[in-house]
């Protein structure tokens, strides 16, 4: 009979787990660290692998639009844990190197250059690369994207004053970018394709507003713009967009979304849509073989629907509650989805992913930099956004996942405690 290890932690349900298995973890981003180290806390001390693209360990991205472009510092502030934190815990680290295949029947994984990892369990973090720019003049010298901490380097040395600084999309990685070379001194325009800023994730009237932000620190917005082609003698100079406006440009950020990375997943006979599909405890459709992170299309019982998220709350909670489950706890992952953005001296956090909703209301005054918009459905809180509020979040992911009616009045009511209207 295997050894085995009964997790002794908080969540322990009294499960078992064989000391004497394998798991493996294809992905060495933030999703990948934070599964391994839970994996261990979970109380598992069988192997562990990690398999990692990049030369470095395991670390976190919000930073890369941020810290690392707006400072000098180096990336070890980024790091989930030092490189003596997965030697001292017998974790397997193999940085600079690609799985190339899963076998789901003899459980293992090939290795690109040759070598293989087997595995009883597996772990798919694999995230998401950038959506290339597909117009003329892209692969020009001085055209960037942001993924990576090589990218964030490379990007920091063009931000250097009074430079010519054109970021193509506008998301929050194009915003942050936006606001970091704003820091910096540099001239900026931000285009986007759709007619507001932030589409994907918020209400055009927010959209707006962080429009009319950008414009205040000096930043050239153009919406409802598309890019045809980029110029320069082997160097970028100059983006054109449609109706032959013309922007100069020392350098292009693109920043218009990632592609999931789901094609070992789906090499192997695994399900993806729009990401590899995920039960509620994270397992795929292959048995014993489960996926969490950007790349992972889960259903979210709290919406009432699946979705994929690109979220440093996601990428961590759910690699952790995922580790979990594959080590016996069967734990369904439920969490009110949560985002955060820095931009100059605004925090905006955002809680909730709806697919409708009726009106807005508005809880302070915008003009004070301190207030909280609610999107609600009926007499229902369907997600909220808190601007330099981050205190009062924890209230309204409360009220989303209760579902409890409130009405229009209380929630503008700043005499009364948003910590009572979820009692």
């Amino acid at each position: 009979m295997p050894a085995v290890n009964r997790l002794h932690d908080k969540g322990n349900k009294g499960r078992i787990v064989a000391s004497d298995q394998t798991f493996v973890v294809v992905g060495g981003g933030h999703a990948g660290g934070r599964a391994a180290e839970a994996m261990r806390m979970a109380g598992f001390d069988g192997a562990i692998t990690v398999i990692g693209q990049e030369p470095y360990v395991p670390y976190e991205r919000p930073p890369l639009s941020k810290e690392l472009l707006a400072t000098d510092d180096g990336p070890e502030g980024c790091f989930v844990n030092t490189a003596e934190y997965y030697s001292d815990n017998k974790i397997d680290l193999r940085l600079d190197c690609t799985a190339r295949a899963i076998d789901t029947g003899s459980r293992h994984v090939t290795l690109e250059g040759g070598g293989t990892v087997s595995f009883d369990k597996l772990l798919l973090a694999t995230g998401g690369r950038v959506r290339p720019l597909e117009v003329p003049g892209a692969d020009l010298e001085g055209v960037h994207y942001l993924r990576g901490i090589d990218d964030s380097q490379a990007i920091r040395q063009e931000l250097t004053a009074n430079r010519s600084i054109v970021v193509i999309g506008g998301g929050f990685i194009g915003l942050e970018v936006a606001s970091s070379a704003r820091s910096r001194g540099c001239r900026v325009t931000v285009i986007e394709l759709q007619d507001v800023l932030l589409g994907r994730v918020t209400d055009p009237e927010i959209g707006r507003m962080y429009a009319e932000l950008h414009r205040g620190h000096g930043v050239e917005v153009l919406t409802g713009l598309s890019v045809e082609r980029l110029e320069g003698d082997g160097r970028v100079s100059q983006v054109v967009c449609a109706g032959g406006k013309t922007v100069n440009a020392d350098a292009v950020i693109v920043g218009i979304g990632i592609i999931p990375n789901v094609e070992l997943a789906a090499a192997a006979g695994i399900a993806t849509d729009n990401g590899i599909t995920v039960d509620q405890y994270g397992e795929t459709s292959a048995p014993g073989i489960y996926a969490a992170g950007d790349a992972a299309n889960h259903p979210n019982p709290i919406l009432g629907h699946r979705l994929r998220l690109e979220s440093w709350q996601n990428a961590q909670n759910q690699a952790i509650a995922v580790a979990r489950n594959m080590c016996g706890e069967q734990e369904p992952f439920a969490e009110v989805p949560w985002f955060w953005s820095d931009q100059y001296d605004v925090n905006l956090q955002i809680a909730g992913a709806p697919s409708s909703w009726d009106r807005l209301v508005t809880r302070g005054a915008p003009a004070s930099g301190k207030f909280m918009v609610f999107y609600m459905a009926g007499d229902r809180v369907v997600a909220a956004n808190a601007f330099n509020l981050g205190r009062d979040m924890r209230f309204a992911k409360k009220l989303i996942e209760s579902a409890r009616a409130v009405s229009d009045a209380d929630l503008m009511n700043e005499d009364m405690k948003l910590r009572d209207l979820t009692a």
